[in-house]
């Protein structure tokens, strides 16, 4: 009874997870919490997800135990222990659950299986009893079964689904797991009768196919893609072959005439074939010793199927792709040279009865322009200016396929041979360095050959002909195909591409007015080959594109296409060192233009922050004048009370943030004149100004639209870019009112609150940040600034509980990123030294200075111990800024370092002399640092004598790490320590590189060759091992942040030192054996320590 009712109780409490009210949740799930901790508490979460009383309670049972496995398996740092009956119990769930809490198990049953199977080979019952259930299930054994087939092959699925991708990518030759051996020899293997079995009676019965035996074709093909796309077991190689041709039957069975109904059978019949060429595509790439005799039959199916391209304006979505994966393996079959030799003979017919029709315009584009542009454009035009653009997975289409394809056609000379590959290598080492290889010029590629006569033959549409519509359409295809030629038109000389350029595409602007479609493509394709215009050509492109950038609407036509297409295109142009002779018209155009339409000022905004960027000092001319256009335009879509922001504001922040950087860089140097500097401080102080007004409105607009009780931070929206702004702000002011005047204590204020509260971590959203705190730090030394140490205590009726300071909330950020990502923790490392010693504090604020010593102590620590089994770039900052907080309060560090982990002062103690030692790398460079260890050494020296601790190895390492430091930060500032000439060095690696770019050169004109199975898996290697050794947020081995020391750089170093050794010489020198050559280095030093060593 008593089990009974733990179950009811538990199942009431899922129930009451589902109830409308916060509170009831949150009570309901924090019991729950307290269940899962007994042994029995799957058990019953099982039970109850297949035998509860709703649909409601099975879901959210199943949810929590999807949960509940994820936390106790995945995140465990020690191997799991589930138990085998449970294991059995999941089993047995998942093969009879309905497919709403089939969906949820397989998820409990995919993270046990890596942990027990995958990892640790458990779980031995496995598959045997999987194999069984199979065997006896109702679609193979008959209706009369307890297991459902279904339930068992997608089982089979989630099983087979980790060994997708190499367990151990670093082994050039890792053999098939075991496991998987096994899978295929019991299961698969005999399964693939079955599906033999199933795809004769599913093609026999076409017009009444039924939706679980497609069910099961397209699962099994799911087991199957997984299991070959990195290993092949042996027990599966023999059978590809039948495989294959069932594979090649279902496609054969599949209609792409647009007339064939969407029902829930055909789609599953459509998803069966597009896994059908996914596999086809991992055996042509991955297996080539098993798919090269397959591949006849294979190339005369996809052959056939392509063909029906011209009919991809009625077909939907999904019958759409399978074409599109058609053209992918052409694409990879010829990439080989029995491909080759298949694929070759019918390039023609290949060219023009599927890739042509698949470029050409059609209905379909037509109605997309009209009803949804940002659609037309995500798939026919896409470019770097906007983030939803490019080709994602849902928007391959058979027109990208086909491109690509052409692209591969245009760029082959011939088959791919190894022996090829084996005659350029012995040849590229006698040929002398600038040689060229000719005999690569003398064969002639197939887009010289093929593509581009091809092509040529569609005259280009003029004022005469613009009305008649298959000329405009076709014209459309061959814009695509030349956007596909990219790589092709890259190889050629110079005049190739100009003549292109000149006499196939330009002329279109000519007529632009009537031709929207095409001066849409004609951009795109200009973008397209941007990388490889010629450098007289840019300029004629450039002003084309201009034009297109204001094309206006045509009567019921929208030219949106035309101006986003432009806008990428010279942003291509830009990023190729195309500068224009004026940037000015170019930025008036775009001002100009920012403000009456949300999504166009978006891209326009993005387009400027690519200008700012590539124009830098050309553009920083202009930024005064233009930036208060800017935020006006801005402020009106700016509202308090939307989070996050819509794009057009993101963007346009993330430009004048560009534009505030490309500002500071352009301050004049010192040495030139008055006038030059007088000039660019007011524009400083006009950015700054107008800046101000933005943040207020951001930031303090919110606020105050708010009851005092009911405040809250603002959005935390943009935080990079808008840090980047108000460090602007700061740099502006250069008189005490302006504090007030621009509102400088209230926007810190906010912002202070706004990153103490910051959870997103990640790299490129924090790093402005850091700058900004050191500016404020900066201007709180030299102003003053409300709040910034203390927060002052509002007014009533507010309750007396002040927020936190400026200060306060900037310590809580760097407590924070002190524990993430090493170049975060390498930054806030820096600012802790800044924020202890730089700032004034006073006897009424040295508890704030406290508080943030203890804070940072407590995380350098923590994360110290996290890293401290492996000397890395991180120990020296964190150990540093434990320093600066010992320095401060050393007796408070002290003990947070003894609770941190047990021993821990002599932990930090020793690993601090770890790092003052000259072989330790990354060594002390920087007399700060150096100045810091030596006054850290000596207090917690002293420390410890006056404790009465006698001199041990421990003090004794101090001591020694004590002299060498100062010796060589004596060096240091005497300018005695002898730099190593590197100029040699990189000319000699500026040498190297250049010979690296010539055999490049070389080796791009040699010969193709095919790349062996045997060199794929070396190369595989050899970039995972290089990927495993790479810090994943960032290298900080390559970074070095100086420290400022503050008020410390008042302290003389020598004084303490010396005074150390006065009083305690008889201690430390006297009767212990120190280093003689430490000995001498040190009295050559400070001579005036010598009596002290006698």
């Amino acid at each position: 009874m008593a089990e009974q009712f733990t179950v009811s109780q538990i199942a009431q409490l899922l129930n009451q997870t589902l109830s409308h009210d916060i509170t009831t949740v949150r009570n309901a799930t924090d019991s729950l919490d307290r269940f899962s901790l007994t042994p029995l508490f799957p058990f019953y979460l099982l039970s109850i997800s297949t035998e509860g009383e709703n649909q409601g309670q099975k879901v959210a049972a199943a949810t929590y135990l999807k949960n509940l496995t994820r936390r106790t398996i995945d995140n465990a740092d020690t191997p799991s222990n589930v138990s085998k009956e449970f294991k059995d119990q999941l089993l047995q769930a998942l093969l009879r659950a309905e497919f709403p809490i089939l969906k949820i198990l397989v998820e409990v049953f995919r993270s046990i299986v890596v942990a027990e199977f995958v990892k640790r080979d458990l779980w031995p019952e496995l598959v045997p009893n999987l194999q069984s259930a199979i065997q006896n299930s109702n679609l193979i054994k008959g209706s009369n079964s307890t297991w459902n087939t279904i339930n068992a092959l997608i089982v089979l699925h989630a099983l087979v689904r980790p060994f997708q991708y190499f367990l151990n990518p670093k082994v050039a030759k890792e053999p098939v797991p075991p496991q998987l051996e096994l899978i295929a020899k019991e299961i698969l293997a005999p399964l693939l009768a079955v599906f033999h079995h199933f795809v004769v009676n599913a093609l026999a019965t076409h017009e009444r196919a039924e939706i679980e035996a497609e069910k099961v074709l397209l699962t099994v093909c799911k087991c199957l893609y997984f299991t070959v796309r990195s290993y092949m077991p042996s027990a599966l190689a023999p059978l590809l072959p039948s495989f294959c041709r069932d594979l090649i039957s279902i496609l054969g069975s599949l209609s792409f005439d647009g007339t064939v109904s969407q029902e829930d059978v055909y789609l599953t019949r459509l998803k069966t074939g597009k896994r059908s060429l996914l596999i086809f595509s991992t055996l042509v790439t991955r297996h080539r010793k098993h798919s090269d005799k397959l591949m006849p039959e294979i190339v005369n199916c996809i052959l056939k199927m392509v063909k029906f391209s011209m009919n991809t304006n009625k077909l939907p979505f999904l019958s759409e792709r399978v074409l599109s994966l058609g053209f992918d393996v052409i694409s990879n079959i010829l990439e080989t040279g029995p491909g080759w030799r298949l694929v070759s003979p019918h390039f023609t017919t290949l060219l023009e009865s599927a890739i042509f029709p698949a470029l050409v315009m059609n209905e379909k584009d037509v109605s997309e322009w009209e009803e949804d542009t940002d659609e037309y454009i995500r798939k026919n035009l896409p470019s770097d200016i906007d983030e939803i653009s490019g080709w994602r997975d849902d928007l391959f289409t058979a027109r990208k396929s086909a491109t690509n394809l052409l692209g591969v056609i245009s760029m082959s000379k011939g088959p791919p041979t190894e022996a090829a590959a084996t005659d350029f290598l012995s040849a590229s080492i006698k040929r002398k360095k600038g040689q060229k290889n000719k005999s690569s010029k003398q064969r002639r590629s197939m887009g010289e050959l093929l593509v581009l006569p091809f092509l040529s033959k569609f005259s280009i549409p003029s004022s005469s002909n613009a009305s008649e519509k298959k000329i405009l359409n076709d014209y459309f295809g061959v814009l695509m195909a030349y956007g596909g030629l990219q790589d092709f038109l890259r190889e050629q000389e110079p005049d190739y591409v100009t003549t292109l350029i000149r006499t196939r595409i330009l002329p279109l602007y000519t007529v632009a007015a009537s031709l929207p479609y095409l001066v849409a493509n004609a951009n795109w394709v200009l973008g397209e080959l941007g990388s490889c215009l010629p450098e007289d050509m840019s300029a004629d492109v450039y002003s084309q594109l201009l034009m297109a950038l204001v094309m206006p609407d045509q009567q019921d036509t929208s030219c949106y296409p035309v101006r986003v297409s432009a806008a990428g295109a010279i942003t291509t142009l830009l990023d190729n060192d195309y500068m224009p002779p004026d940037f000015l018209p170019l930025l008036q155009v775009i001002v100009g233009n920012i403000g009456s339409d949300e999504s166009e000022s978006s891209i326009l905004f993005q387009l400027l922050s690519s200008i700012v960027e590539a124009g830098d000092e050309k553009v920083a001319v202009h930024i005064p004048h233009i930036v208060s256009s800017l935020v006006a335009a801005v402020s009106k879509w700016l509202t308090p009370d939307l989070e996050p922001w819509p794009q057009v504001v993101e963007r346009a922040i993330a430009a004048l943030a560009v534009m505030g950087q490309t500002w500071e860089e352009s301050r004049p140097e010192e040495s030139e004149s008055n006038e030059s500097q007088e000039k660019w401080d007011v524009g400083q102080v006009a950015i700054g100004r107008t800046f101000a007004s933005l943040l207020q409105q951001a930031w303090l607009t919110p606020i105050c639209s708010l009851d005092q009780q009911d405040q809250q931070s603002p959005p935390s929206s943009c935080i990079e870019d808008l840090s980047t702004l108000l460090q602007c702000v700061i740099l502006s002011v250069n008189e005490n009112h302006m504090i007030e005047e621009l509102k400088v204590s209230e926007l810190l204020s906010v912002w202070a609150e706004m990153i103490a509260e910051w959870h997103a971590w990640e790299e490129s959203e924090d790093l402005s940040i850091f700058d900004v705190i050191k500016e404020v730090v900066t201007l709180g030394s030299k102003f003053r600034l409300k709040n910034f140490i203390v927060k002052e205590m509002p007014s009533p009726p507010a309750p007396p509980v002040p927020h936190r300071s400026i200060i306060e909330g900037i310590g809580t950020f760097i407590s924070e990123a002190i524990k993430q990502y090493p170049s975060a923790t390498l930054r806030a490392c820096s600012c802790v030294h800044i924020l202890l010693h730089c700032p004034t504090y006073s006897l009424e604020t040295e508890g704030v200075k406290e508080s943030l010593a203890i804070a940072f102590s407590r995380a350098a620590f923590s994360h110290f111990i996290e890293v401290r089994s492996t000397p890395d770039s991180l120990w020296k900052p964190l150990l540093l800024s434990i320093s600066s907080c010992y320095l401060c309060y050393p007796n408070i560090v002290e003990g947070i370092l003894e609770k941190g982990c047990e021993g821990g002062v002599t932990i930090w103690a020793s690993a601090l002399c770890h790092v003052s030692s000259s072989s330790f790398e990354p060594s002390l460079t920087e007399e700060p640092e150096m100045k810091l260890i030596v006054m850290t050494l000596a207090r917690f020296i002293e420390q410890l004598l006056r404790q009465g601790k006698s001199v041990d190895d421990s003090l004794r390492n101090c001591f020694t790490s004590l002299l060498e430091v100062s010796v060589r930060l004596k060096e240091v500032q005497d300018g005695k320590e002898d730099e190593d000439d590197e100029n040699d060095e990189e000319e000699d690696e500026e040498d190297s590189d250049n010979d690296d770019s010539e055999d490049y050169d070389e080796e791009s004109e040699a010969e193709e060759y095919e790349e062996t199975e045997e060199a794929f898996l070396d190369r595989y290697a050899k970039a995972a091992e290089e990927n495993a050794s790479i810090i994943e947020e960032g290298d900080v081995d390559d970074q070095e942040l100086e420290i400022e020391l503050g008020q410390l750089n008042d302290v003389d170093e020598q004084k303490v030192v010396l005074s150390l050794i006065e009083r305690y010489h008889n201690v430390l020198i006297q009767g212990q054996a120190l280093p003689s050559h430490l000995m001498v280095n040190f009295l050559n030093a400070f001579p005036d320590y010598g009596s002290f060593f006698l």
